[in-house]
């Protein structure tokens, strides 16, 4: 048995270390003391994927070293969620002796939730037939029997088998709130729900006290959307990629939340909606009156590229501004153009990528 290690005695350490070097990224700015938030040491990571190496009758998951790119097999994997670990065992001898499920799979991917709900999927160098359909439909029973609340999919070129849903229902505690969230198969998702947990919280803490409504770029599945809702009249909020878009549709109707809008469009677009440059047809589709927003607060998450100069003007515009980061380099090269007209006054840094060099940054502006 292998397992990836983690040195969980060092990951205060590793922490303060990050602290230290999110602090001295910003240090020509000022910012108020920096709130840390911390992941767990262990079994925080919802998502996991493994290729999958045969050896005669055997087969095992395997990764890389990132350096090296030498494979070294993985047994368990304690970054993983509890679930993921509880699964991959179980999984891979039940597959082992089945030469239909075997035969030319190349990766398995897990993606777990904090409310036990798990989604493996199975990708494969052949296409996928009758049988292979009817061993996996017996493999998810027999697991399923095991306890697990789990679904399959099996993936070839240009083929995808559902078994019997492509997505995982999330609960996420807010403060004394639960939310629901509708997660697909290969569309982003908070990757520590811990610190996801944390970062809703800390949002919805920023937005206290908040007048008027809110607008948000970038709003993926509506995972800050639904939390901040309580704290504005209305959100009117933006995503460019459809299963997103979807999944938002449905998290919304599932939570019973009624003051949370949210269009398909591209914060480049958007931007131009708003400065009246043009006029877009599907928001008369949708009888979307951008005039008719009362928006003092903007919320963005923004991919790691950050913002474009367009983007970031048009966000100036607005008397707050929350930003959150997964790319603390883009962000500070976009404060240098918001703070020209805004204070950081809440400054946060976020563990979702323990033991790595990955840090996710909060930010809230007020206009000066």
């Amino acid at each position: 048995m292998t397992s990836t290690i983690l040195n969980t005695a060092d990951y205060q350490q590793q922490l303060d270390e990050k602290a230290e070097r999110i602090q001295n990224i910003f240090v020509d700015f000022d910012t108020p003391e920096l709130e840390v938030f911390a992941s767990p040491a262990e079994h925080y990571r919802m998502r996991a994927e493994f290729r999958v190496w045969h050896e005669g009758e055997d087969l095992f998951y395997i990764m890389f070293n990132q350096e090296t790119r030498e494979k070294y097999r993985v047994d368990q994997f304690p970054a993983a969620s509890r679930l993921i670990n509880d699964l991959m065992p179980m999984l891979v001898d039940a597959i082992k002796p089945i030469k239909a499920l075997r035969h030319k799979l190349f990766q398995v991917d897990f993606l777990s939730t904090l409310s036990g709900e798990i989604l493996v999927s199975m990708l494969y160098h052949r296409q996928l037939d009758d049988e292979w359909t009817a061993e996996a439909e017996q493999l998810k029973q027999r697991l399923n029997d095991e306890g697990f609340k789990l679904n399959l999919i099996g993936r070839a070129r240009k083929m995808k088998i559902v078994l019997n849903q492509d997505y995982v229902i999330e609960q996420l505690k807010v403060h004394d709130r639960t939310l629901t969230y509708k997660q697909v198969e290969n569309s982003f998702t908070q990757p520590n729900g811990e610190v996801a947990q944390k970062m809703l919280e800390w949002a919805v803490d920023c937005t206290q006290d908040s007048e008027g409504d809110l607008l948000e770029l970038y709003c993926g599945n509506g995972n800050f959307s639904l939390a901040l809702a309580q704290n504005f009249e209305r959100v009117l909020a933006t995503e460019l990629a459809k299963p997103s878009v979807d999944s938002a549709q449905y998290n919304i109707a599932v939570n019973n939340i009624d003051n949370v809008q949210i269009i398909r469009m591209s914060a480049e677009d958007f931007t131009d909606a708003m400065e009246g440059k043009r006029e877009f047809r599907r928001l008369k589709d949708q009888n979307v009156d951008l005039q008719s927003y009362n928006c003092n607060t903007i919320f963005v998450d923004p991919p790691r590229s950050g913002m474009d100069e367009g983007t970031c003007r048009m966000v100036q515009s607005y008397e707050r501004i929350m930003y959150v980061s997964c790319n603390p380099e883009t962000l500070k090269e976009n404060l240098d153009i918001l703070c020209e007209t805004h204070k950081i006054t809440r400054f946060a840094l976020f563990d979702q990528f323990p033991y790595t060099h990955h840090m996710e940054a909060g930010v809230l502006l007020e206009r000066k």
